[in-house]
């Protein structure tokens, strides 16, 4: 599905939408491990150092296939709880510009969703590390014209 259409902050109100029916936090890690298990997952090619996110206690590794007009990147883990947090961020960032990636604060996320409270500081810090290297990558890419 192409999301495109919908800016930042429309996924980001869907997605509080959607956890605010959520009434705890198993049900809540149930809803990651969803998420993450409707991602494909990469090929055993894909899976290389090059695109390894460094900072995850787990193994996860970001693919991108574009970054322009719209940053578009896939992902995996070997942890179903952090892959769930991949399709998190993939739902929220994926086929935005650059620019809505760079702008983009993962504090914002994890009080809209209420994750702050029941992260742990290992997954959020991957978590984090995740964000930054879709911020690096998104930074990096070359200017388009209007």
């Amino acid at each position: 599905m192409n999301t495109e259409a919908k800016s930042l902050e429309t996924r980001l109100q869907d997605m509080a939408d959607d956890f605010s029916l959520l009434e705890d936090w198993e049900d809540r890690y149930r809803h990651l491990i969803d998420l993450g298990r409707a991602l494909p997952e990469l090929s055993d090619d894909e899976r290389n150092d090059d695109n390894r996110v460094l900072g995850c206690a787990s193994k996860v590794w970001i693919v991108f296939d574009d970054l322009l007009p719209t940053v578009q990147f896939r992902g995996d883990s070997d942890s179903v709880l952090v892959k769930g947090l991949i399709a998190l961020v993939h739902h929220l960032l994926n086929d935005l510009p650059p620019q809505s990636l760079i702008g983009f604060e993962l504090k914002d996320l994890l009080r809209l969703l209420d994750l702050n409270e029941g992260l742990s500081v290992q997954r959020t810090n991957g978590l984090s590390a995740m964000v930054q290297r879709l911020k690096t990558v998104a930074a990096s890419a070359p200017i388009s014209a209007p």
